[in-house]
């Protein structure tokens, strides 16, 4: 009898340890997500341009096949490569940080200078003069694999650099966590958007009451709206976490150790709204998002003007953003 109370004590014991593992992969799970917003916003704005043009039965299949290899991209490819690193060069995780800030700035950066000097999208519009709808859609999926594998490597770095040191095991696990709920929550995103209009077609068309018909007309005409309010706030969100990811890098003891302009920006943020609270973070993630831009803006004639062209060359093909 006693050994059987001993050994429900242990699985007891067991539980508890479970259960506060659990917790703590959830937590650094949240709090790590968080942090990339946006990328995951962006993410959420940039794919479904690739069913553009496409038959609307297929547009669900495609995006299928685009957060399938998102998952694979994520779990498969960078969690190990992020864990290796964090195990074995974690010197190297702040640089690789720091250039995906630079990334963003100058992402975040060339949407708002296209808006400003509007030019088409040739991604898209490169490939709709391919005459074979299959072909067309294969051409989509890939183009959208490639920038899903460089907004995941971003998300995972983002990610893996807000994990507290500990357990392998828990990292790895919170990693994964953040890695599937943000594929489910962009492309669940994803499906719904592409698919409302057709629902508001279908309601507008079919509903019963004058209600239905106005909500269909309503859906129909409000998600181009919603898209392009999606691809500010992606952008203005790319623009904050950049900022954001390059002022304390370069804060960073372990790294530069610039006290600038990390210390005003407290300064700042402190004085306008007080220590803590919305108001401070609001006012921090402004002055971030300003630097962001501007690192950005400075960015890309360096990109269009010296690292296309360069990548163009080595690969023998025209480089196009």
């Amino acid at each position: 009898m006693s050994g059987l109370i001993a050994l429900l004590d242990d699985v007891a014991a067991l539980t508890r340890i479970a259960a506060t593992s659990l917790d703590d992969v959830a937590s650094m799970a949240a709090k790590a997500g968080t942090k990339a917003a946006g990328v995951i916003i962006d993410d959420a704005a940039v794919t479904p341009k690739y069913v553009t043009g496409l038959d609307p039965k297929r547009e669900l299949p495609i995006i299928w096949k685009i957060a399938r290899a998102s998952v694979f991209n994520k779990l498969v490819i960078l969690l190990p490569v992020a864990m290796l690193l964090k195990a074995f060069a974690p010197v190297l995780l702040i640089p690789l940080l720091m250039f995906g800030g630079l990334y963003l700035c100058f992402e975040g950066a060339e949407k708002i200078y296209h808006v400003l000097r509007p030019h088409g999208d040739t991604h898209v519009e490169a490939d709709m003069d391919i005459g074979d709808p299959a072909k067309l859609e294969e051409t989509r999926v890939k183009g959208a694999i490639k920038t899903d594998f460089i907004l995941s490597a971003e998300i995972m770095t983002i990610t893996l650099n807000e994990i507290p040191d500990g357990s392998i095991g828990l990292q790895a696990a919170a990693l994964a966590v953040v890695a599937i709920c943000i594929t489910a929550l962009v492309y669940g995103v994803v499906g719904l958007i592409v698919k409302m209009d057709d629902v508001g077609a279908l309601l507008a068309l079919n509903a019963n009451t004058g209600v239905g018909r106005g909500i269909g007309k309503g859906l129909v005409r409000g998600m181009p709206h919603l898209l392009t309010v999606l691809s500010t706030v992606g952008t203005a969100a790319m623009l904050w976490v950049g900022g954001q990811i390059l002022v304390h890098g370069l804060h960073n003891p372990d790294f530069i150790g610039w006290a600038q302009p990390y210390g005003v920006i407290k300064e700042v943020s402190q004085n306008v709204a007080g220590d803590a609270g919305f108001g401070n973070w609001a006012v921090t993630a402004f002055f971030d998002g300003v630097i962001g831009l501007a690192i950005g803006l400075l960015l890309i004639p360096i990109v269009t003007r010296v690292i296309a062209p360069l990548i163009g060359a080595l690969t023998g093909s025209k480089a196009q953003h």
